[in-house]
């Protein structure tokens, strides 16, 4: 130190005062950079804070000096506009430097083309946008126009089409091809016509034709389009409103049978079920009761054969004809019909009648007809007059089209009246078979034979008992036969849903823990699944995966998810046709349990099948747990004639369900193992 005292003694004053400026130029050197250096950072942390708090995250702020740099690209021009002149209210906007960017404006989205159709008795109509050129294949508007307008019978077609010119979705063209072809085979309806989904609401005629109708437009629909159906059955007029109860030596039965209302026809059934009727019966619910108290009077009639113990009831509307068997006594004759005319509602008209016991002398006039599995018919017996012959033959080629008819009768004038009235009605009623016999005598009109419908019978004994009138004796011995119904083999989308229910309530799809990878004991009853879809038709089936609440909700909507896709897969893999079949995940939202407990965390472990597009969809979980009520597969009050099958009274031809399924693969999940479809 005082070697630097001496050495600085030494130098020049002028030296010294330069020394003295350099060092204190460089003391405020470094105090304004210092004091920069704080102003940078207050500033960038003040701006920064506010873009932050005004949810501004794509500016970068850089500072230099005073200058605040701001780059990033803004959303719309607009919200630059913003975010700069926020930045200018903390700091003088002299000192900011813009460099943003403003993202392009994208181009025009295409619009959503879409077709609304609607089909009366009338009219076709017509409204919605479709694309201007649909490309190779595609319906133009005049092509479909034109389609609409032969649908609408020379009837003035309502169109309301409007047309852009943007390129069709990539799965337009088959969902409007698919919604014609379902607006041409359903007169009452409207079709929904999107890219990737079509909805069909439509009335049928009956619940036979609704089943067929539901199985064609599944089997038409493009794999890679979503079908919603909404076909209903409103109940049909039933005209003549007739039931026929039978008690002989085969049994007590019912060879019709018609109810006004559900109520009506389970306590119909449950009187039959009383007075020995066996399994399962169709009763079907209609229009055209002659009076509210209809179930009433059938009970009475029911109970009065009961009490004879062998003969008929038929009731024709407002007309009620009692037969008793030949055994009946006939005090015991009188007083049944004594005790039904005094309990019948004032409304019915009661015709009895005691069969008479057959002697060996009698040899009553006869005319017969014998239709053959081959389809021969033959007529032989009596006609009262060459003019009925003639009448008789025509009916018969009209009736039993394409069969070959062979008439071998004789005439004789002394046939009683009515007789061609009689043979009329029976041919009519032999022409419902597929094979059978006609029976017509004075007293007695009676067919036998086999038929593969379950309604046959019922429309036999309407028909006849229209066309003889009140009090004529006719039997009706038809026989059903399976292997003739070409809906019996196909089991309905509401029956597939059960027997999947049974199998998953007895054996749970099981998985690896916190994995989507099925665990190899549950590939049995995959397999037993598989086995039972293979053979279903086509329908909309959720399949649901759930979980537990323990892990994050997140984590438990992915792992459910990504379950119900590995399910999906799996059923895939075993050539089963998924092609209406969604895989969704609802985590922890849907427990059907506690989650406090480890039984009640397995139980919510769980695969659910949901059935879409029907009024009683049927939910079926893998444990055997306990549904809510919704997810039941029939209500409370399930109708007899469910047991037996569908009502296919207003079917008058056969349908016949497709040999193949048309599978359409579904893409693999990110992520998931292949051995999730074993």
């Amino acid at each position: 130190m005082k070697l630097l005292l001496l050495r600085l003694a030494k130098l020049s004053s002028t030296t010294l005062a330069l020394l003295a400026y350099l060092l204190a130029a460089g003391v405020m050197i470094s105090v304004a950079y210092g004091a920069a250096l704080v102003i940078e950072s207050r500033t960038q942390k003040v701006v920064t804070t506010r873009l932050a708090e005004a949810g501004i995250d794509w500016i970068t702020v850089d500072t230099d000096g005073l200058q605040v740099r701001l780059t990033g690209t803004a959303p719309r021009e607009a919200d630059r506009f913003r975010a700069v002149n926020m930045v200018g209210a903390l700091i003088d906007t002299s000192r900011i430097r813009d460099g943003l960017d403003v993202t392009p404006a994208s181009a025009i989205e295409a619009p959503k083309f879409s077709v609304e159709m609607l089909r009366t008795e009338d009219e076709v109509q017509l409204s919605g946008l479709i694309p201007e050129n649909p490309g190779e294949g595609g319906l133009t508007e005049t092509t479909l126009s034109e389609a609409a307008a032969a649908l609408a019978q020379g009837t003035e077609l309502p169109d309301m089409l409007e047309t852009a010119d943007y390129p069709a979705p990539a799965t337009w063209n088959e969902s409007l091809a698919f919604g014609l072809a379902a607006l041409e085979q359903l007169k009452l309806s409207k079709i929904s016509v999107a890219a990737d989904r079509v909805g069909v609401k439509a009335i049928a005629d009956s619940e036979a034709e609704k089943r067929r109708l539901e199985t064609e437009l599944r089997g038409l629909a493009p794999a890679n389009v979503q079908l919603v159906l909404d076909i209903s059955a409103p109940r049909p007029v039933i005209t003549p409103f007739t039931l026929r109860f039978v008690k002989d030596a085969e049994g007590a039965r019912f060879d019709s049978c018609s109810a006004d209302t559900d109520r009506a026809r389970a306590q119909i059934l449950r009187t039959a079920a009383t007075a020995g009727v066996e399994g399962a019966s169709v009763c079907q619910v209609g229009l055209g009761v002659p009076t509210p108290r209809w179930a009433e009077a059938v009970g009475l009639g029911i109970a009065a054969v009961t009490e004879l113990g062998s003969g008929s009831i038929t009731f024709s509307d407002a007309d009620v004809t009692l037969l008793a068997g030949s055994d009946v006594p006939q005090d015991a004759f009188d007083k049944v019909v004594g005790e039904l005319e005094t309990g019948l509602p004032d409304v019915f008209s009661l015709t009895s009648t005691l069969e008479k016991k057959e002697t060996a002398t009698q040899g009553p006039a006869e005319f017969t007809a014998t239709l053959s599995e081959a389809g021969r018919v033959e007529l032989r017996g009596r006609l009262t007059d060459e003019m009925q012959r003639q009448a008789v033959d025509a009916f018969a080629k009209s009736a039993f089209s394409g069969a070959q008819v062979l008439t071998a009768t004789r005439l004789d004038e002394t046939l009683p009246d009515g007789w061609p009235v009689r043979v009329l009605a029976g041919l009519k009623a032999l022409a419902e078979v597929e094979h059978g016999k006609l029976l017509v005598r004075a007293d007695l009109v009676e067919v036998t034979g086999v038929t593969g419908s379950t309604a046959t019978r019922g429309r036999i004994t309407q028909i006849l008992s229209d066309e003889l009138g009140q009090g004529q004796t006719f039997r009706v011995n038809v026989r059903y036969d399976e292997a003739l119904d070409p809906l019996a083999a196909l089991p309905t989308p509401e029956e597939c849903a059960a027997d999947v229910n049974a199998v998953i309530a007895r054996t749970k799809i099981t998985f690896t823990p916190a994995s989507a990878e099925i665990a190899t004991t549950a590939r049995p009853v995959l397999d037993e699944l598989a086995a039972i879809l293979t053979n279903c038709p086509a329908m909309q089936m959720e399949i649901g995966g759930h979980t537990d609440s323990q892990g994050s909700e997140g984590g438990n909507q992915a792992l459910s998810q990504a379950r119900a896709e590995a399910v999906l897969l799996a059923l895939q893999g075993r050539r089963v046709d998924v092609s209406g079949m969604t895989a969704l995940g609802y985590g922890e939202t849907k427990p059907i349990a506690e989650n406090e407990t480890e039984a009640g965390r397995e139980a919510n472990r769980r695969i659910e099948f949901v059935l879409q597009g029907v009024p009683q969809a049927a939910a079926v979980a893998t444990d055997g747990a306990a549904q809510p009520a919704a997810a039941t597969a029939a209500p409370a009050e399930t109708p007899t004639v469910a047991a037996e099958g569908a009502d296919f009274s207003g079917d008058t031809s056969p349908s016949v369900a497709p040999t193949e399924k048309t599978i359409a693969p579904k893409p693999r999940p990110q992520g998931l193992q292949a051995e999730a479809e074993e």
